[in-house]
């Protein structure tokens, strides 16, 4: 190769190297960065274990079984007792109840009649004053007409 050949293809070269580099600037400016990489997950936490349950002791220790079964027997008579004693108290409850509504309706009525007689009695009243209005304006004003 001549010298003048030698000369283009550097002079050839280093144009292709400076007009190529504002272009791979240019794509290396267009680029949007990375998102950060999205961590993996955290082992989960080992579960709490239950303690085991401890066994329930005895409420009445060193009873025999006869001895429970004489005591469990004894608490449920009383209860039964209990029971009787409420459900006799419902009864006598129940029957005061309706001897009170027998009263209630009983005295509701003769609230109404006691309505009844008073709204006669203020008829009654308002019907005197009525009169007792034109007997006053009779004697007021029949002397002075007779004039």
């Amino acid at each position: 190769m001549d010298y003048q050949m030698k000369i283009s293809l550097v002079v050839a070269v280093f144009l292709i190297s400076i007009a190529g580099f504002p272009l791979t600037f240019a794509i290396e400016a267009e680029q949007e960065p990375e998102p950060p990489a999205i961590p993996g997950p955290s082992p989960e936490p080992e579960p709490i274990k239950m303690p085991d349950p401890q066994p329930t002791p005895d409420p009445f220790p060193g009873e025999t079984k006869s001895e429970k079964t004489q005591r469990l027997t004894e608490e449920n008579e009383k209860l039964k007792q209990k029971n009787a004693n409420l459900q006799g108290e419902i009864s006598s409850l129940k029957s005061d109840k309706q001897r009170l509504q027998l009263e209630i309706s009983e005295l509701n009525g003769a609230i109404d009649e006691l309505n009844k007689v008073i709204m006669e009695q203020i008829g009654v009243i308002m019907e005197l004053t009525n009169r007792l209005k034109d007997i006053s304006f009779e004697k007021t004003f029949n002397p002075t007409l007779n004039m």
